[in-house]
């Protein structure tokens, strides 16, 4: 393996150890040896932790946030606050009291909230924004919406394509200047990319836009599953927007996350109701078991997965990985941000993706396999996405890899 992201060797290595303890707080995984979940970055499994803390929540202070004055009512108000405050630690935040924290129901609620509330009314006819056309859908819709929202009221927006590099499925940086205005109002980008598992180099679409463009970050695949500091320079965006069940909470719980630097100050329109008092207790566990963990060792662990899993999957020949062929090979001299984060997806020439799906589970292997949710720019054929996490194994990458090449 390459020295950036090294395997162990052997099972009484320190690293192996760490994560054999990791994986055994997973109920869900210890309970089937017999299959492996490859779906991460679908939905990620739970650790003990937070279930044993959703089972203590609903048996011993379960009420509603911010509508009594009694003692369990006060309690979930304070755990609805304090995880306002704990997504900010989490995120590294370097001015806590300038920002804000709004939960949702997800990474799709919270763009889509981010666009209409946010967005819509901070921009005039003839502003422009940028938008990734070959990410996840949830990053293209919302922005696409408000422009034809405004196009009711008279008002026009142009939107702008966000280029991508051909081969490798990153931004094209060096053609960011091409499509950057004077009227470049909003710059919507992704993290890691869904399907490549490429990070996306969002430090460098701050250099091209300047210091004034507000820019929105989907980080669906990188908020627990490396580190993502935002008292990092280079980092420098305005929102960042996540899903909590994909970051080991449970379903139905995420966050909007908003520096509030420049523009308006981020306020979800209307009155919102009841919030999510489980999911938000779940997200905040979640956060504290991922802290204890190490972000920077899970990522070190999936990236070293994911290089095993390429490094040799790409030796065999009716397989096409998809995204920056240059990552593929585990010697490979590449910048950590350029390696693949845990995803890796492709197609056989041969087999539908589909159909190779179900082969693979019928060996034991959950995959995603169609689409992949992609929009209208990327990817015209479905493919097979395997998408890795803490409590993934050497064994389970070594297992797939000879079910995948005795299909060759």
């Amino acid at each position: 393996m390459s020295a950036a992201h090294p395997l162990p060797e052997t099972e009484h290595d320190g690293e192996t150890l760490w994560q054999r303890e990791l994986r055994e707080q997973f109920p869900i995984v210890t309970a089937h040896p017999e299959l492996a979940y490859l779906d991460s970055a679908a939905t990620s499994q739970k650790p003990r932790a937070v279930l044993e803390a959703v089972q203590t929540y609903l048996t011993t202070s379960n009420a509603n946030a911010g509508r009594g004055t009694y003692p369990w009512a006060n309690r979930t108000t304070e755990l609805v606050e304090g995880t306002r405050e704990r997504v900010k630690e989490f995120l590294h935040d370097p001015e806590p009291d300038r920002s804000a924290v709004h939960f949702t129901s997800g990474t799709t609620e919270g763009l889509r909230t981010v666009a209409r509330d946010w967005l819509a009314p901070y921009l005039t006819d003839g502003d422009e924004i940028l938008v990734p056309h070959a990410d996840h859908r949830a990053n293209l819709d919302p922005w696409l919406e408000v422009q034809r929202l405004l196009a009711e009221r008279g008002v026009g927006v142009r939107v702008r394509a966000l280029p991508y590099q051909a081969v490798s499925g990153d931004y094209d940086h060096r053609r960011l200047g091409e499509v950057v205005g004077p009227r470049t109002r909003f710059v919507a980008a992704t993290h890691v990319h869904h399907v490549y598992g490429g990070d996306m180099n969002v430090h460098r679409i701050r250099a091209a836009v300047g210091p004034d463009v507000p820019i929105c970050l989907d980080a669906a695949q990188s908020v627990g599953h490396l580190p993502l500091g935002l008292d990092d320079p280079a980092l420098d965006v305005d929102f960042v927007v996540f899903s909590g069940h994909k970051a080991m909470a449970l379903p139905g719980t995420g966050a909007v996350w908003a520096r509030n630097a420049r523009g308006p100050v981020f306020r979800p329109a209307g009155w919102r109701g009841t919030p999510n008092t489980v999911g938000i207790v779940s997200l905040r566990t979640a956060l504290d078991w991922l802290d204890a963990a190490g972000p920077d060792r899970i990522a070190r662990w999936t990236a070293g997965l994911t290089t095993r899993l390429t490094d040799r999957l790409r030796h065999l020949d009716p397989y096409e990985i998809l995204g920056c062929p240059s990552s593929l090979a585990a010697d490979t001299a590449l910048p950590a941000a350029q390696r693949r984060h845990g995803i890796v997806t492709f197609r056989h020439r041969d087999i539908p993706s589909d159909d190779l799906g179900f082969i693979l589970y019928s060996h034991g292997f959950m995959v995603r396999a169609d689409s992949l949710c992609q929009a209208g720019a990327g990817e015209r054929d479905g493919s097979v996405r395997v998408s890795l996490h803490v409590y993934n194994t050497v064994e389970e990458i070594d297992r797939l890899l000879a079910v995948l090449a005795s299909l060759t």
